[in-house]
């Protein structure tokens, strides 16, 4: 192969438009100079080795061929000719001028850097190859001419004469955050998000920054908005527009310190202030947008437990929903605002197959391990279908273990591998095998885990659908969604549900109610 700009060798080079100029000194026929002679270069002590037909030899994958050492000896006075400053002149398809040291192309002497492109040739130079690394005693001087006494960009220096490249020649350096090989099983996505159709990711989806639609509030004062909200309140009537425009736009870690602050400064407590001047829904989504995440959730849990008749949809939802230091910190708060565990009232007001999924769920103590191992992966699968649809009657703790022990992105892997090994979704098997609490709460659980936001999307469309509202289901996930994955769901209700979340709100509630809970939502899609 050829390079461009340099001629096939039939007879030496001769002289063409673009390519070297002939100046006084060029190729002088002399000795250990290059002669022009039939059939290109003789091997000459010391100079170029014997050519293949076609000028250079045959090159190796990513540039140049392995020299041998004395490839390029130092010149003999008289052979090239001194350069103009800038080194080469310009040339019709030759090389360009050697870009400065720390630009891109010039590189640190090292060599250059891996740019994630580990297994494409670099079209420059190449110190590192697969078979031969460049091994050439540099003479002083040696690099670009007309430069001398500086090595060239990418050439190792004299005290590593084969060191490779990062990234090019030897083995590519591996991008970062990819898998050094392809996946075991090529059919499963290793990377990407994914719907809940039964095709789920099987690494957690690619975090794209924060999702939520309240963030903090620059400058946000305790004390100022102590003022504001006193002052909403004082006399005759209440500025209900005053508390919604400052409670829908401060952050969690900013309202919860409002209760100090305003009793710091007036003497008075503020969520009795707020009681007394508010009602209603509105009244109920105040009040809990100034508890912090664990004292709302624990405050719902024991909500749920204590009514007549559980809400075991809450019980799901908060517990497989939240990470395990969330869960240890509802157990704790619990405890202490109701001097029970959070177990004990499990216990009481649960029972069987249903309980020992809450009582699991409680604990906290799911792995948390971001890494899939795909045979284990389908080990678990296999479990699954041995206590489901491959038998009579199903075993019941079998899924318990895997659906509560398991990490999630484990589980995603595991849910795939179902589905492939029995071509049913798991959601399906369980409808199935499984009826009443039990049905219902181990589905909430895959659904949650399977896809996160299309599961808080579904709790939301249900609670507003049909005649009346699920507020207390409304007001809780839009307020503890609205600072992790508020946007997610958003797009995943209207691609679900064919309209905005902020449509079905607006259309389903009413008054200052539906205005703060719109700042919560955040926008329509």
């Amino acid at each position: 192969m050829s390079y461009p700009g340099y001629p096939p060798q039939a007879g030496g080079y001769p002289p063409q438009p673009g390519a070297y100029p002939s100046q006084p000194g060029a190729y002088p026929p002399q000795p250990g100079a290059y002669p022009p002679q039939a059939g290109g270069y003789p091997p000459q002590a010391g100079g170029y080795p014997p050519q293949q037909p076609g000028g250079y030899p045959p090159q190796q994958p990513g540039g140049y061929p392995p020299q041998q050492p004395g490839g390029y000896p130092p010149q003999q006075p008289g052979g090239y000719p001194p350069q103009q400053p800038g080194g080469y002149p310009p040339q019709a398809g030759g090389y360009p001028q050697a870009p400065p040291q720390g630009s891109w192309g010039g590189g640190p002497a090292g060599g250059y850097p891996s740019i994630g492109l580990g297994n494409l040739s670099n079209p420059g130079y190449n110190p590192g190859m697969p078979g031969g690394g460049m091994q050439q005693p540099q003479s002083q001087g040696m690099g670009y001419p007309g430069q001398p006494g500086q090595p060239m960009p990418g050439y190792p220096g004299a005290p590593q004469p084969n060191q490779p490249m990062p990234g090019y020649g030897g083995a590519p350096a591996p991008s970062p955050g990819y898998p050094k090989a392809p996946s075991p099983n090529p059919s499963m996505p290793v990377y990407g998000g994914g719907g809940g159709g039964g095709v789920m990711p099987i690494a957690p989806p690619i975090k794209r920054g924060f999702r939520g639609t309240i963030k903090d509030f620059p400058g946000a004062d305790p004390l100022r908005d102590s003022e504001v909200l006193r002052k909403a309140m004082k006399g005759f009537g209440t500025d209900e527009q005053a508390i919604i425009e400052l409670l829908g736009s401060r952050s969690n870690r900013q309202r919860v310190p409002l209760l100090r602050s305003y009793k710091t400064a007036y003497g008075k407590d503020l969520v009795k202030d707020l009681n007394s001047e508010l009602s209603g829904d509105f009244r109920k989504l105040v009040m809990i947008t100034l508890k912090t995440p664990a004292e709302l959730d624990a405050s719902e849990l024991h909500s749920a437990i204590k009514g007549a008749g559980t809400d075991e949809a809450c019980l799901i939802e908060i517990l497989s929903s939240r990470s395990n230091a969330e869960i240890k910190e509802i157990n704790r708060i619990y405890k202490q605002e109701n001097k029970k565990t959070l177990e004990d009232s499990i216990s009481g007001d649960t029972s069987g197959h249903f309980r020992r999924l809450l009582i699991s769920l409680a604990q906290g103590n799911r792995d948390e391990r971001e890494h899939v191992d795909i045979s284990l992966a389908k080990q678990d699968a296999q479990s699954l279908y041995a206590a489901g649809e491959n038998k009579l009657g199903t075993d019941e703790s079998k899924f318990n273990a895997i659906l509560c022990a398991r990490s999630k992105p484990h589980l995603r892997a595991v849910f795939m591998e179902y589905q492939k090994m029995c071509g049913r979704d798991i959601e399906k098997s369980i409808e199935r095998e499984m009826s009443g609490d039990l049905e219902s709460g181990m589905l909430a659980v895959v659904k949650c885990i399977k896809h996160t936001p299309a599961y808080f999307a579904e709790r939301l469309y249900k609670a507003m659908k049909g005649a009346g509202t699920k507020d207390t289901t409304l007001i809780r996930i839009m307020v503890t969604r609205s600072e992790v994955d508020m946007l997610d769901i958003r797009q995943e209700y209207v691609k679900n549900y064919g309209k905005s979340l902020y449509t079905h709100i607006s259309g389903d509630t009413s008054g200052d109610y539906k205005k703060l809970l719109l700042k919560f939502c955040g926008g329509s899609d």
